[in-house]
């Protein structure tokens, strides 16, 4: 077998352009979004360690890193901004192979008062949406260091499937570590979408905000 013929032989580059949702809105990365960055940014320099940047010295050594992130021709960053106006974490499209029509979420950083919230999870399903339906990728991937287990659980969940892990394939702060990657395809994304559809609705959520199903429940549910 030669593979899947396809008939295409190029899709779109990303724009870096606002992008709205219900909670969250994602704007083009910028030193605009430095002093509210800076606020959450220092009060959390534990949430780095999975990073190959931070955590910072001072405002301008983040300052450095936007300048940095925003001017990357090949990777466009978003600010994620809360109800308020508020940035308060940053992700971005990466590894982008217009020419193969896949690309990867990541180099992600969100404020611990954006992990884990309905919020958090929708910056990242909305650019699931700007590169899988917008423009019509075929593959879309996760990859994270196996030993970040929050990361790891977090593609599991998303409905990314696990393909394998890559033994000491980096070294990030001096420690040796395992690259584990994952993928949704173009046939898995109907049913990764409605699910966080039906996951969003107000009513999977109790009166703390506490989910009633989880995206990984609503999946097999509909499967």
């Amino acid at each position: 077998m030669l593979g899947r013929q396809i008939d295409r032989a190029h899709w779109a580059f990303p724009e870096k352009k606002q992008i709205s949702g219900r909670t969250v809105t994602l704007e083009p990365l910028g030193q605009t979004h430095l002093e509210d960055l800076w606020a959450v940014v220092s009060r959390a320099p534990q949430s780095f360690t999975y990073l190959r940047y931070g955590p910072f010295d001072d405002q301008d050594a983040l300052r450095r890193l936007i300048e940095d992130l925003s001017t990357r021709s090949d990777q466009p960053f978003w600010a994620v901004l809360g109800p308020e106006g508020t940035a308060m974490g940053w992700l971005s499209m990466c590894d982008v192979y217009p020419e193969d029509g896949a690309f990867e979420i990541g180099s992600i950083w969100f404020s611990p008062e954006l992990q884990g919230t309905r919020m958090g999870r929708e910056a990242i399903f909305l650019l699931m949406c700007y590169g899988m339906d917008a423009l019509e990728y075929e593959r879309l991937v996760w990859r994270c260091q196996a030993q970040n287990e929050a990361s790891f659980r977090a593609a599991l969940n998303l409905g990314f499937t696990h393909e394998g892990t890559w033994r000491n394939a980096a070294v990030v702060k001096g420690w040796q570590r395992d690259i584990a990657w994952f993928s949704i395809l173009k046939e898995d994304w109907a049913l990764c979408r409605k699910a966080f559809e039906i996951w969003f609705l107000d009513g999977n959520f109790d009166g703390e905000g506490r989910q009633v199903e989880t995206l990984q429940d609503i999946r097999e549910r509909l499967s």
